[in-house]
């Protein structure tokens, strides 16, 4: 038995010793091994990490699954900060990854794993509300630690360099609506509500009648507060519903951080349902984290750990299903690096409460939160994660034939906001 244990901590070495000196070209990250022996890779330029590895059983798990390994590692303490934060850490591997995989060992695992998943990635009703509640229905201090006062729980939109996150999730919501040319009387469906940011927003600015779903029992419970404090009950609705179950018709239809939860073999009935929920002149405008390179799966510790069932696509996926379906995509536009300001920004935050994250859950749950915000952060600097946003509409007629609409529409909402531009820079997060 002794011998056999040898035998794997010294492949598992070997094998680790190799992966890092391939991986980590750029930067310096310094490791000390469970024996105590020390590791210094990279150029010595740059970002800096030093991490201390307590147990040789996550050493090889870091060699045949760094997807799943790194991040259960520091949550379970097993991967120890000597120097710099966990978002050091991560950013010196993703910046050498960039969007490309480990290489190695792993291959094997990643390879296994997108096969499971080719079976498992379709999320019915039940599954969907379970999936939602895993992430959404975790107690609400905690999301108050971090996000802004409307709890806006999506990429904000920085107009300026000197924005706040309140300035860009305002004006994340302004841009929409904007892009929906929303007039007096129409109905609208916000699928995802969330905690109804959006969907009052619609209706205090814009005269409209608007019905938020969600699959989330805490978000429904703040909305409906929401709405009955700011006395728009009349004006705005919201349900526990499945987007699947409504039979009604809208003339304009948004949908902002909800996509990503789809799932890749529901795409055709999403964008089905969106079309026959629409009406004829109708607009939709979708809202989701996606990427900029070719397909590829999520990573293995976000999905178990995160956002189970979910799915961030590039555009090869998602575009061919809507023309499928028959509707018209009339704007797209790509947010690139306004995530990764946001993540930021919700990361800082939740650091300087994380101590109020441990009494809510306990310390490896604030671990968990704090590794999810740093990687996220990471892979929309580093690794080709975007925003993307879809305008569709199924009468190409609808709306003006130049953009210069949606500037106008936010500028008379800005008025209406009370939310005065500041500066003249726009470039502040491109």
């Amino acid at each position: 038995m002794k011998m056999k244990t040898s035998f794997l901590r010294e492949f598992a070495r070997r094998k680790f010793e190799r992966l890092i000196a391939e991986v980590i070209r750029d930067g310096t990250l310094v490791i000390d091994d469970p024996a105590g022996q020390r590791y210094r890779v990279g150029n010595g330029l740059g970002q800096s990490a030093h991490i201390r590895i307590t147990t040789w059983s996550r050493v090889f798990r870091l060699v045949t699954n760094p997807d799943l390994a790194l991040g259960e590692g520091f949550m379970e303490g097993e991967i120890v900060m000597i120097e710099g934060s966990v978002y050091d850490l991560l950013a010196v591997i993703t910046k050498n990854l960039g969007a490309s995989e480990a290489p190695g060992m792993s291959r094997v695992a990643r390879g296994l794993f997108r096969f499971l998943l080719r079976f498992t990635n379709y999320n019915d009703p039940a599954k969907s509300k379970k999936n939602v509640g895993h992430h959404y229905d975790l107690d609400g201090r905690l999301y108050d630690l971090f996000l802004d006062s409307d709890q806006q729980y999506s990429c904000g939109y920085f107009e300026t360099p000197d924005a706040t996150l309140e300035d860009a999730q305002l004006a994340k919501k302004r841009h929409l609506a904007a892009k929906l040319d929303l007039k007096p009387g129409q109905k609208v469906l916000d699928i995802g509500s969330g905690w109804g940011g959006l969907s009052l927003y619609m209706a205090r600015h814009s005269d409209v009648r608007v019905q938020g779903v969600t699959l989330s029992e805490e978000q429904l419970a703040v909305s409906r507060a929401r709405a009955e404090r700011e006395s728009l009950k009349d004006r705005v609705q919201f349900e526990l519903q499945d987007y699947r179950s409504l039979q009604d018709r809208f003339d304009r239809i948004v949908s902002v951080g909800m996509f990503e939860h789809v799932g890749r073999r529901s795409y055709e009935e999403f964008f089905a349902n969106l079309r026959d929920l629409l009406t004829d002149d109708g607009v939709a405008v979708l809202h989701y984290i996606g990427r900029s390179s070719p397909p590829k799966v999520t990573n293995a510790w976000i999905l178990k750990y995160i956002f189970p069932g979910g799915h961030t696509p590039s555009f090869s996926e998602v575009l061919p299903v809507i023309e499928r379906e028959g509707l018209v995509v009339t704007d797209v536009e790509v947010l690139r690096l306004h995530y990764a300001e946001t993540l930021r920004m919700w990361r800082s935050r939740f650091l300087q409460n994380r101590m109020q994250a441990v009494e809510l859950y306990d310390e490896r749950f604030a671990r968990m939160w704090e590794f999810y915000l740093a990687a996220a952060e990471c892979s929309f600097r580093y690794q080709g994660l975007v925003i993307h946003q879809i305008q569709m509409v199924q009468d190409q007629n609808v709306l003006p034939i130049v953009r210069s609409y949606i500037q106008a529409a936010e500028d008379d909402l800005r008025q209406s906001d009370g939310h005065a531009k500041k500066g003249s820079d726009v470039r502040a997060a491109e």
